[in-house]
């Protein structure tokens, strides 16, 4: 069965080392099988430029259950599958922060596909490939930078790329989530 599991977070300040909220969206054989969305509580400050970016603030997450209290929901719908995000270098470095900062042992690798570098190389004649430029080429509705609504876009522009017969196996490399960063021998520069 081909599994991938799109997933976004927002931080609350400019050190990206953990998150405010974090959504996921499973996709099993070209099919939306599950979506999960929920804010958390960083234990951290936030940045000004966080809060409008994201209109969380820190009053919203107070009594939301902190990372480590999360990982137990959010290990089984991580573990199984290629990971897939709008950006993934970002989104799995701060997962990867959260996990060492909390001592959460958890795989040391883990597969992941990027949508940006899918988008650079199959639309290059677009003029930028953010997230909301591509769902606006493909009419995806996003509410963006909201972790849930960016999960799914993530998620339906990879069925985008399907459909247009793209092979994603040509897309997938492996994170290395000590080094926090694309294991050594797979990395590419992201404009290609």
């Amino acid at each position: 069965m081909e599994r991938y599991v799109a997933f976004d977070v927002e931080t609350p300040n400019a050190r990206n080392h953990r998150m405010s909220a974090i959504g996921v969206c499973v996709v099993e054989d070209g099919e939306i099988t599950r979506r999960f969305y929920t804010l958390v509580n960083p234990e951290t400050y936030f940045d000004a430029f966080n809060i409008r970016l994201t209109s969380i603030t820190p009053a919203m997450v107070r009594d939301k259950l902190t990372f480590a209290q999360l990982w137990p929901l959010l290990e089984p719908l991580l573990d199984r599958g290629i990971l897939l995000a709008h950006n993934a270098v970002f989104d799995l470095g701060v997962l990867a922060r959260c996990l060492k900062d909390y001592g959460i042992d958890w795989k040391p690798r883990a597969e992941y596909a990027c949508t940006v570098r899918m988008a650079r190389r199959l639309l290059p004649e677009m003029e930028n490939h953010r997230l909301n430029t591509m769902c606006d080429r493909f009419h995806i509705s996003l509410r963006h930078h909201n972790a849930g609504s960016d999960a799914e876009a993530c998620a339906r522009l990879l069925l985008e790329y399907r459909a247009m017969g793209a092979d994603l196996s040509a897309f997938t490399r492996m994170y290395d989530f000590s080094a926090m960063q694309t294991a050594r021998g797979e990395m590419e520069p992201w404009n290609v």
